[in-house]
């Protein structure tokens, strides 16, 4: 098998460090029995209908990478119960935080995984989700470390391959460097269409939004965010 046929990670983790502050009782109780039973086993093959990870009927399944805080996935999975959610996030304080939630709120349509989502993308079925989105991810704003930036060619490969034909890839980030790399990216994939139709349109929140922590932080210190969508062709 190619490189080309097999894309490798694209670089070193997208990732930064892996956990902060100490769990605290609850939260690691809660990563030591609830998310057991909801992590995606990657040495089991899954079936072209993704719809099989879920306990309740879905008929579509949207990928979040890096959910950060969990309050858009959170948020996405109460307003939209007929939908599969699978939530990568590789940060143990987060995901510690989002499956006390889960279990608090009894949302039986989530699964999720803890470490990189180029493992996730590499094991899911070709053509088997309905969206992807990648919110708020780590800028790596130093042009030595722009390799490490999650969105590239390799992983918008990786994108296309998963995406059903039409399937949406949101993009959300209030870093411009980061917002234009990724408008070129997706036009020199070639794959990828930009749903915009107004100038305002990537400065209007997807539909439904909810806002994140790390939203509101950045419009405090003066940054504004842009929001993109692509549609695959």
């Amino acid at each position: 098998m190619t490189d080309q046929q097999h894309p490798s990670r694209s670089t070193e983790a997208f990732f930064g460090r892996r956990k902060g502050k100490p769990l605290r009782e609850r939260q690691a109780e809660g990563l030591a029995t609830v998310l057991p039973k909801l992590k995606l086993d990657l040495e089991i093959k899954p079936s072209e209908s993704l719809a099989e990870l879920f306990p309740v009927a879905v008929n579509e399944v949207r990928l979040e990478i890096g959910f950060g805080g969990g309050e858009h996935l959170l948020h996405r999975a109460q307003e939209s119960p007929g939908v599969g959610f699978i939530g990568v996030e590789p940060f143990v304080n987060s995901m510690a935080k989002l499956v006390g939630r889960v279990s608090e709120l009894g949302l039986h349509n989530i699964r999720l995984y803890d470490d990189d989502a180029t493992q996730v993308l590499d094991w899911l079925p070709e053509a088997s989700v309905d969206r992807i989105d990648l919110l708020y991810p780590d800028p790596w704003p130093k042009r030595k470390h722009w390799k490490r930036r999650f969105v590239s060619e390799v992983n918008l490969a990786r994108f296309h391959r998963v995406l059903k034909p039409g399937g949406l890839f949101l993009f959300a980030s209030d870093i411009d460097t980061y917002v234009n790399w990724t408008l070129i990216h997706c036009r020199d994939h070639g794959g990828f269409e930009w749903t915009a139709e107004e100038a305002s349109d990537w400065l209007t929140p997807f539909t439904g939004w909810p806002g994140t922590r790390y939203e509101a932080k950045a419009r405090r210190e003066g940054r504004s965010s842009a929001y993109l969508t692509f549609r695959t062709i």
